[in-house]
């Protein structure tokens, strides 16, 4: 494989956590994905804000099942954030206060938030192995919810369900 010539379906595995929803309630629940067989995984969360927004709640959730299984908070500290696309490719490191942060409440913005997850950050001694977004009290957006997995360790990502325990 001629490295100039990765793709990042040779390296990663992408899954749909939420496809594009008014992230509210129920709806703003992404799917879990195992990290069983990888490392890491990126979150990647779009928001499409419209006029008269609130901001949604987003936390992370583990889980030792895809099923949502035992499912319980995960720590975080820190994510990236673009609070307006259409002008800037920036990503700024945020600090996370409470494992959790509200997207920009600012009217008629594109955003994106990026969240890093390390498999270790799970509660593995607890069988945590499954992770997922969540996304509470959003009104007048929609987002969606992308994973990043990568960092596999059995197979080629691509051979190597996520979805799935």
């Amino acid at each position: 494989m001629n490295p100039t010539h990765l793709q990042l379906v040779d390296f990663a595995k992408v899954v749909v956590g939420c496809s594009a929803a008014a992230l509210t309630g129920t709806a703003g629940d992404g799917d879990y994905v195992s990290l069983k067989g990888y490392s890491h995984v990126t979150v990647l969360l779009q928001v499409n804000n419209a006029t008269t927004v609130t901001g949604g709640a987003v936390t992370l959730k583990q889980a030792t099942a895809v099923a949502g299984t035992g499912e319980k908070e995960l720590a975080f500290s820190l994510m990236y954030a673009n609070t307006d696309v259409a002008t800037s490719d920036t990503l700024v490191a945020t600090a996370v206060t409470s494992n959790t942060f509200t997207t920009l409440t600012t009217n008629d913005r594109d955003l994106l938030y990026v969240i890093e997850i390390d498999a270790e950050q799970l509660d593995r001694d607890g069988g945590f192995d499954c992770v997922r977004v969540d996304v509470a009290s959003m009104a007048n957006a929609v987002g969606t919810v992308l994973y990043v997995l990568h960092g596999t360790r059995y197979a080629p990502p691509l051979a190597t369900a996520a979805i799935t325990d």
